[in-house]
C-alpha cells in the first residue's frame, strides 16, 4: 500500500495516533512498537502519538509536536477496536478544543473496527495458542471471547460478532463472548456457566490490543475457574498486538480518512438511536471526562476495583478516575444493568463463587 495520495493532498499533513494509555509499562510499549511500525510507511508525512489517559505524552503535547513541524491539517487515528466513549465522545470533543486552541484542521478517522484482516489476526492468535498442544477436535472445543465491556450496548455486540466469526471460521463446538469489566457476563461468572456445558478445551482468547491491568484480570479469573475445575483443559490464548493485519487496518484507517470515508454505524449508536433500555442516552453532550486523568502515568490504588480513593487525592468528588468498573458512562447516565448479578457488581464481593 502507498501513501503518495496522502503526501500529495497538502504539504502541511501531519498524522496523530491516539492511545488510550495504561498504568502498564509493556502495554505502553507495545503501544509504541505499533506507532513506530506505521511510522515506517511514511516517509514524507510527520507522525506522532499520544494518549487519552494515564500515560505521556498527552494528546495535547502531540498536537504540539506535529505544529511545531508546521503541520496546520492532521489525521487522527483513535487505536480502538470499536467506537464506544472513548471514540464516540472524550477523544472528538478533545480534539475538538485542541483544533481551535492550536489553530489546527483535524480530520478525525475511523476506529479498528470489524474487517476481514482483523478477523484473521485474531484467528492467528488463536491458531498460535493451540499449535503445539496436542491434537483435539475443534467441533469439541469451546471459544470464549473476551471483550473490553462497554456500556455501550453496540460496541458489545461486536464482540459477540467477533465471537461467531471465528467460530464459524474454525468450526468451533460452541463459542460464547464475555467482558472484562462495565456490562456483563463477566469473565469469572461466565466461565463458571460455560464449564456446565461439558467441553474438555476451552481456549480463552482477549479480544483486545494490548497488554495491562485487564489483561491481568482476565488471566487471573480464568485461573480461579481453571483450578476448581482441573479435568477442563484452559488455552489462553495472546491479545492481538502489533499484529501485521493489525498494522495494514490502522494504514487503511489513515488512508481512507481525507475522503471522508470513516463513517460510524449511527442506526445502532445509542447517543443517535432510541435503543432499547438506553433511551435516556440520545442527545447527550459530546464531551470529554478525561482531562483529570492525562499525563497521569501510574496508579498504585486499586487494580480490580475502582475503590474511589483517587477522588480524594486528586480532588475530586463523584468521579471515578481511573477506572470504568463503576457502572455508569461518562455521559453521566447510570449503565442500567450496572447490578447485574454476572457483571461488575461481581467485583465488589468475593461471595460470587459461593452463589
Amino acid at each position: 500500500m502507498t501513501f503518495s495520495s496522502l503526501s500529495n493532498f497538502e504539504s502541511s499533513l501531519g498524522i496523530l495516533i491516539i492511545g488510550h494509555g495504561s498504568r502498564n509499562p509493556l502495554a505502553l510499549e507495545e503501544f509504541e512498537a505499533l506507532v513506530n511500525s506505521l511510522k515506517a510507511s511514511f516517509t514524507d508525512i510527520p507522525v506522532e502519538y499520544g494518549y487519552l489517559e494515564f500515560a505521556k505524552p498527552i494528546i495535547s503535547t502531540a498536537l504540539e509536536r506535529l505544529k511545531k513541524k508546521s503541520v496546520k491539517k492532521i489525521i487522527a487515528i483513535p487505536t480502538m477496536l470499536f467506537a464506544a466513549g472513548h471514540a464516540k465522545n472524550d477523544i472528538p470533543a478533545l480534539l475538538n478544543s485542541l483544533a481551535k486552541e492550536k489553530g489546527l484542521e483535524i480530520i478525525y478517522g475511523k476506529e479498528l473496527g470489524i474487517n476481514s484482516s482483523m478477523i484473521s489476526a485474531a484467528g492467528q492468535r488463536i491458531k498460535e495458542s493451540i499449535i503445539n498442544l496436542p491434537i483435539y477436535p475443534l467441533s469439541k472445543t469451546l471459544l470464549v471471547v473476551v471483550g473490553r465491556g462497554s456500556s455501550d450496548p453496540d460496541a458489545n455486540s461486536n464482540v459477540s460478532k467477533i465471537t461467531r466469526m471465528l467460530v464459524e471460521g474454525f468450526g468451533f463446538g460452541w463459542g460464547e463472548t464475555v467482558y472484562s469489566g462495565v456490562t456483563f457476563p463477566l469473565v469469572e461468572p461466565g466461565l463458571r456457566h460455560l464449564v456446565k456445558l461439558g467441553f474438555h478445551r476451552i481456549i480463552v482468547f482477549p479480544y483486545f490490543l494490548f497488554s495491562g491491568v485487564l489483561i491481568s484480570r482476565i488471566r487471573k479469573q480464568t485461573q480461579i475457574v481453571a483450578n476448581e475445575n482441573p479435568d477442563i483443559q484452559f488455552v489462553n490464548a495472546k491479545y492481538l498486538g502489533n499484529h501485521p493485519l493489525v498494522i495494514k487496518t490502522l494504514l487503511e484507517r489513515i488512508a481512507e480518512a481525507p475522503g471522508g470515508e470513516n463513517l460510524m454505524n449511527c442506526s445502532l449508536c445509542k447517543y443517535r438511536s432510541p435503543l432499547l433500555g438506553f433511551e435516556e442516552e440520545v442527545g447527550t453532550p459530546q464531551v470529554s471526562h478525561h482531562h483529570h486523568v492525562e499525563g497521569i502515568e501510574t496508579c498504585t490504588l486499586c487494580d480490580d476495583l475502582c475503590t474511589s480513593e483517587c477522588e480524594t487525592l486528586l480532588g475530586m468528588k463523584n468521579h471515578h478516575a481511573h477506572d470504568h468498573d463503576h457502572g455508569h458512562g461518562h455521559g453521566g447516565n447510570k449503565y442500567p444493568h450496572h447490578d447485574h448479578p454476572f457483571g461488575p457488581v461481581t467485583l465488589r464481593s468475593s461471595n460470587f463463587r459461593q452463589i
